[in-house]
């Protein structure tokens, strides 16, 4: 595993390149289905059962997830995750790390996120 995570990154946000981090239970997303931000809550809703009410705004995606870790920890694990949001403004990627860093610093229980560059083979 070549791990890219040097301290410059929160203890939350993992990024690596290839190989596979412990990540035992997380909910693994594939980047290249996440391009849009509809794409990305859609495949959230889906992998984790979220309310069909989850509209499409960073708000109603921080409080089902927020409600989501009221029952626990997550982490999330999002393979070819250079692939995440490319289609929609550079804005929306610092957007969705705001949203995850603000809910890994207040929920009641743990968020962590992987980003791998490099799918599985």
């Amino acid at each position: 595993m070549a791990d890219e995570d040097d301290g410059r990154w929160p203890d939350w946000l993992t990024v690596c390149r290839d190989g596979a981090p412990h990540a035992p239970g997380a909910v693994v997303l594939d980047g290249a289905a996440t391009r849009t931000r509809p794409a990305l809550f859609a495949a959230l809703a889906g992998a984790l059962a979220l309310p069909t009410h989850l509209g499409s705004t960073w708000d109603a995606l921080s409080d089902v997830l927020r409600d989501r870790l009221d029952t626990g920890p997550l982490t999330l694990l999002i393979d070819d995750a250079g692939e995440l949001l490319v289609d929609e403004p550079a804005g929306q990627y610092a957007l969705l790390l705001s949203v995850l860093g603000d809910l890994a610093a207040t929920a009641p229980h743990p968020l962590r996120v992987v980003l791998r560059d490099a799918p599985t083979t």
